[in-house]
């Protein structure tokens, strides 16, 4: 008897001495926890830090509001603009109408061929700065910030699909396929600025191709408007040069710097095609074609290669 007395005696100190256990425990682990969420933080501040560091439009923009959709500001003599992060603003392969010069006015984006309701998507990963809706331009339209240091502008949809200062990823709906504000028929107005100057689309997205033109493009001032040129060229409203010269607004400028239209054209070499079917579809002839580029008529001709003709 005097056994048990002795075990239940020793079993309630055991069972008292438990809650101060207990709290001794969750008073050790209070610093560990305390340390842990200073980690934790001190870790997301430098990873905010280099996707800063890392994000070439903390550099090019010094103010963020969401009203105007572009203001011009200086440009760097040169820029290098990340392009695989990207994602086609529609499916549709079909332009309506080029960048540069069009009814005595500069049309400073890309039509592409839409219907009302299509879904359009962010072209690349970023930041929406303005969603406004304006009856005689743009119609519903929407502009992006990118991280590559681009802005892009989506115009006359149906519907804006995000906020202003909402963070989208490349592919994000963004909005729906209209004929809002100034426009004749269901399109999408697609732009591409830097620095708030509107750049051709062209010199970075191939709609018919579904794709960009390489991992990156390289804005030069001094050889900007020459490589637009040829970029519509190849890769606008039936591969053919604006109606008139291209232009470059830029700030501080009284004229606009204007690209001389060369009589020479370009042409991009298609999967099975050959100098003798280059030569029937450009109505020229093969000696023509291997005189601009100096080769010869045996030369074999690879895909994507660029000839001139006259």
């Amino acid at each position: 008897m005097k056994v048990l007395k002795t075990i239940f005696t020793v079993t309630l100190a055991m069972l008292a001495t438990l809650p101060t256990m207990g709290q001794d425990l969750l008073a050790n682990q209070a610093p560990i926890d305390r340390k842990m969420k200073a980690v934790d933080s001190v870790a997301l501040i430098r990873l905010i830090q280099n996707e800063q560091m890392e994000s070439p439009a903390a550099d090019l923009y010094q103010d963020w509001e969401n009203q105007y959709a572009h203001r011009a500001t200086t440009m760097p003599d040169t820029f290098r603009i990340d392009l695989r992060d990207f994602c086609m603003p529609t499916s549709s392969r079909v332009l309506t109408s080029n960048f540069g010069a069009r009814w005595g006015r500069q049309h400073k984006g890309l039509d592409i061929k839409v219907y009302i309701g299509d879904t359009i998507r962010a072209a690349f990963s970023g930041k929406v700065r303005v969603v406004r809706y304006e009856p005689g331009g743009y119609g519903n339209f929407v502009v992006i910030r990118h991280y590559n240091g681009l802005e892009t502008i989506y115009g006359h949809m149906s519907k804006n699909l995000v906020k202003p200062n909402q963070d989208v990823r490349a592919g994000e709906a963004i909005g729906l396929g209209g004929n809002t504000g100034r426009s004749t028929g269901s399109h999408l107005h697609f732009e591409t600025r830097l620095c708030g100057v509107a750049l051709n689309p062209a010199l970075m997205f191939d709609f018919r191709n579904q794709d960009v033109v390489g991992d990156y493009y390289t804005f030069r001032k001094n050889s900007y408007t020459k490589e637009s040129a040829q970029a519509t060229r190849l890769r606008g409203v039936n591969g053919s040069a604006p109606a008139s010269a291209d232009v470059l607004d830029l700030p501080g400028t009284s004229k606009p710097q204007v690209a001389a239209v060369s009589s020479t054209h370009l042409h991009k070499v298609q999967k099975g095609e050959t100098l003798y079917s280059i030569a029937r579809k450009r109505h020229t002839t093969v000696d023509a074609i291997c005189k601009l580029n100096r080769i010869g008529k045996n030369t074999r001709l690879k895909l994507g290669q660029i000839l001139k003709y006259n």
